[in-house]
């Protein structure tokens, strides 16, 4: 695989930009975080950010919103995100500020659907972490 970055061709399941995904799923500084883009290209951390799915990855939502800057400084969001910006393949919110409002709504009493999605979130993150699959991504043998 190939060292470069690229955004997923589509959200991730629990992306904190998705319409559809439940208030409440991912924490108040994870949603703080999506309105820092909205600044002025020039004024936005200088990181990407990642997919919470696929941490190799920019995330999606992220690069669909933010990518294409309303600023006018397109061409200098794409110079700094050095790969192509995905078309919006599911309903986004359009803003950072649309979807961490969204998200933050319903933290202190997420909704049944919202703690399903975290449950499903820890055991991809249990298997993500177990020591077998680190061994494996790193390219270790067994002995």
């Amino acid at each position: 695989m190939s060292d470069e970055l690229h955004a997923r061709p589509e959200p991730c399941e629990f992306c904190p930009y998705r319409r559809d995904v439940p208030s409440g799923v991912w924490s108040k500084e994870e949603y703080d975080k999506l309105e820092e883009y909205d600044r002025p290209t020039w004024a936005q951390p200088m990181t990407w950010f990642g997919c919470h799915a696929q941490p190799n990855f920019a995330c999606h939502g992220w690069a669909a919103v933010h990518g294409p800057q309303s600023d006018g400084s397109e061409l200098m969001a794409r110079r700094l995100l050095w790969f192509e910006i995905p078309e919006r393949v599911v309903p986004l919110f359009r803003s950072g500020r649309e979807a961490a409002r969204h998200g933050r709504a319903r933290i202190k009493h997420p909704s049944r659907a919202a703690r399903d999605a975290v449950a499903r979130l820890m055991q991809y993150r249990r298997i993500r972490e177990n020591a077998h699959n680190e061994s494996l991504r790193r390219g270790d043998e067994e002995s």
